[in-house]
C-alpha cells in the first residue's frame, strides 16, 4: 500500500515587486544632459519633450537663415553674430542636441563667417572664471567622493525645526547662501554648496521611497523638490550677490563705470544700504514664485530627524580624507575672502586691494584649493592622497563648455558692437525722455543680454550704452545705471545666463523648461522691483551724493 502526499494548497503567486531606484547613485554620479529614453518620461511629458526637441531641429537654422539674409542695415559681423546667437538660443530652447555642442556650434559658426579671428574668439576661454570652474568643481567633486557633503546635509537637515519640513529645508538652504554670496564669488558658492545641495536632496528622495510617497522605481531626478532646491541654490546666491559691492563681478564694473562717468563714490555702506531691502523683498519674492512653480511632492516627510540621527551616528567621527577636503575647502574660501576683507579695510581704490585682488582672483585661489587635494595626504607610506585624477576627470565638463561659450557671446556682443546697436535702437524707436522710462529700458535690456550671454558681460555692455544715452536726452544717470548693475544678475531663464544656473542644471535635477518657467517669473518681477525701488532707495541712502 503506497502513502498518497498529502494535497498542497494552491500558492497564490506573489506580485512581483518593481525595481528599486537607487537614489544615491541617480543623484550623485554627475549625469547631466540625458536623452529622452534616459529620463524615462512617458504620455503628454514625453510627447513634448519629443516634440520640442524636433522643432529644435528645424527652427535653428530656420532662424539662423533667415535673419543672415535679411537685407538690415547694419555691419555684417553683427549681422552675422546676431544671426548665430538666435540659432544658438532656439538650440539651447528646445535642445535636439546637448546644450554645451550648441554652444561650441555656435562659437564655431562665428569662426567660420569671420565675425572674428579665431584667437580673439577663443580667448574668453582661458579667463578666470573658467579656472574658478574647474577648482571649484574638483573640490565638489572631494566632498561628494568623501561623504562631506552627506555629513553637512545631514547637519543641515538635523537643525531644529528645519528637516521636519521641505519648505523650510529649502528656504534655510537658500539663506545660507545669499549670505555666502555677498562676500565669496556667486560662482564659488554654489560649486561649494551643490554637493550639499545634491545631499539634501538624496536624503529626501530616500525618504519618500522608503515611505512609498512615490513608487519604488522613480526618477528622483524629476522631482519637484529638487528643482526647487536647486534653483534656490542658484537664484539665491544671485540675490546674495547683489548685498555688496564685491558681492559679483557685475557689482564691481557697474560701479567702476559710474564712478569714473559721474565722479560720485559709492561707498560700501551705502551700497549695503541700498541693496539690503531690495534683496531682502526679492529673497521674499523668490521663496515664493520657486514653491508655486516647484511646489514640493510633501510638504513634510515622517521621521526624517530619526532617520537622520541614526544616519550621523553611522557616520562616526570624520576621516582622513574628510578633514583634508575641509581643509582645501576652508584655504580655497579664505584664499577668496582675503580681497574683500582687504577692499573693506583700504577701500577698493587703494593699491593693497588691486595688488591682493590681481593676485588672489578666483581663478588661483580655486586652482590652489583643488591642488592641495592631490597633496594632503590619506595614507603617507602608500603615498596615497586626498584625491586621484581619476577622480578629477568625473568633473562635469560639459558645464564647463557651456560657460565658456557663453563668455565668448559676451565678449563678442561687445568686441563687434552689436549690444550698442541693440541698446541704441531700441532707445530711438521707443522714445525714451524720463528717468523712470530710462530706467525701465536699462533694466529690461540688461536682463535680456544677461539671458543669451554672462552676467558680467551684461553690465559691461549695458552701464556704458545707459550712460551717454542719459546724458543726450538730459536724465541723471546714476540710477538708470545703477538699476543696470543690479539687473545684470538677474539672468535667471536659461543655464547660459549666469555660472550659478550652468552649475544647476549641470545636476540633471532640473529640467529646461522649469527653468525657464521659474526664470521669467522672477526676471519680470525682480526687474519691476528694480524699477520700482531703485530711484527710492537712491534718494533715502543719499548714495553717490
Amino acid at each position: 500500500m503506497t502513502s498518497e502526499a498529502p494535497e498542497q494548497p494552491p500558492t497564490t503567486p506573489t506580485p512581483t515587486e518593481p525595481p528599486r531606484t537607487d537614489v544615491e547613485k541617480t543623484l550623485l554620479s554627475g549625469s547631466t544632459y540625458r536623452s529622452l529614453t534616459e529620463l524615462g518620461r512617458s504620455g503628454a511629458e514625453a510627447k513634448f519633450e519629443k516634440g520640442r526637441r524636433l522643432v529644435g531641429w528645424f527652427l535653428a537654422p530656420a532662424v539662423f537663415l533667415l535673419f543672415f539674409f535679411l537685407p538690415l542695415d547694419m555691419p555684417g559681423a553683427q549681422q552675422s553674430l546676431a544671426a548665430v546667437l538666435l540659432g544658438v538660443v532656439v538650440l539651447w530652447i528646445c535642445e535636439p542636441i546637448p546644450i554645451p555642442v550648441g554652444g561650441l556650434i555656435g562659437v564655431s559658426a562665428i569662426i567660420l563667417l569671420g565675425v572674428a579671428p579665431s584667437d580673439e574668439v577663443l580667448a574668453p576661454f582661458g579667463s578666470t572664471t573658467i579656472f574658478t570652474f574647474i577648482g571649484a568643481f574638483i573640490l565638489a567633486q572631494a566632498m561628494l567622493k568623501h561623504g562631506v557633503a552627506q555629513r553637512i546635509a545631514f547637519f543641515v537637515l538635523g537643525l531644529p525645526g528645519v528637516g521636519r519640513s521641505t519648505f523650510r529645508t529649502i528656504i534655510a538652504f537658500g539663506a545660507v547662501t545669499c549670505l555666502l554670496s555677498a562676500f565669496v564669488s556667486n560662482t564659488a558658492t554654489v560649486a561649494m554648496l551643490m554637493p550639499t545641495a545634491l545631499g539634501i536632496l538624496t536624503v529626501i528622495a530616500k525618504l519618500m521611497q522608503d515611505q512609498r510617497v512615490v513608487k519604488p522605481d522613480f526618477d528622483p531626478m524629476t522631482l519637484r523638490v529638487g528643482a526647487a532646491l536647486m534653483l534656490m541654490l542658484a537664484y539665491g546666491a544671485s540675490v546674495g550677490g547683489l548685498l555688496t559691492p564685491v558681492g559679483s563681478p557685475p557689482n564691481l564694473i557697474g560701479r567702476g563705470l559710474i564712478e569714473e562717468a559721474t565722479g560720485e563714490r559709492i561707498g560700501f555702506g551705502q551700497w549695503m544700504l541700498t541693496a539690503l531691502p531690495i534683496c531682502l523683498l526679492m529673497f521674499v519674492i523668490l521663496a515664493a514664485v520657486l514653491m508655486l512653480i516647484n511646489k514640493p511632492e510633501v510638504r513634510r516627510v515622517e521621521g526624517v530627524e530619526e532617520y537622520i540621527r541614526n544616519k550621523r551616528a553611522e557616520q562616526g567621527p570624520m576621516s582622513r580624507a574628510e578633514k583634508n577636503t575641509v581643509i582645501a575647502f576652508s584655504v580655497t574660501v579664505s584664499l577668496w575672502l582675503v580681497p574683500a576683507v582687504v577692499g573693506l579695510v583700504s577701500g577698493i581704490n587703494s593699491e593693497a586691494y588691486a595688488v591682493v585682488d590681481d593676485r588672489l582672483n578666483e581663478g588661483v585661489a580655486a586652482v590652489v584649493g583643488a591642488a592641495l587635494l592631490f597633496i594632503l595626504p590619506v595614507n603617507w607610506s602608500k603615498q596615497q592622497a586626498t584625491l586621484t585624477w581619476k577622480d578629477a576627470g568625473k568633473i562635469d565638463w560639459g558645464t564647463i563648455l557651456l560657460f565658456g561659450t557663453g563668455i565668448i557671446f559676451g565678449a563678442m556682443l561687445s568686441g563687434t558692437g552689436l549690444a550698442e546697436t541693440i541698446g541704441e535702437s531700441a532707445a530711438d524707436t521707443l522714445g525714451i525722455t524720463s528717468v523712470f522710462a530710462l530706467t525701465a529700458f536699462a533694466v529690461v535690456l540688461a536682463i535680456i543680454i544677461s539671458e543669451t550671454t554672462s552676467n558680467t558681460a551684461s553690465a559691461a555692455v549695458v552701464v556704458p550704452i545707459i550712460i551717454p544715452l542719459a546724458v543726450a536726452t538730459g536724465v541723471d544717470p546714476f540710477v538708470p545705471a545703477l538699476a543696470a548693475t543690479f539687473a545684470a544678475s538677474l539672468g535667471f531663464m536659461l543655464p547660459v545666463s549666469t555660472p550659478q544656473n550652468a552649475i544647476v542644471y549641470g545636476t540633471g535635477c532640473v529640467p529646461m523648461t522649469r527653468m525657464i518657467r521659474s526664470g521669467i517669473t522672477f526676471d519680470i518681477i525682480g526687474g519691476l522691483l528694480i524699477i520700482l525701488t531703485m530711484p527710492a532707495m537712491v534718494a533715502l541712502t543719499n548714495i553717490g551724493g
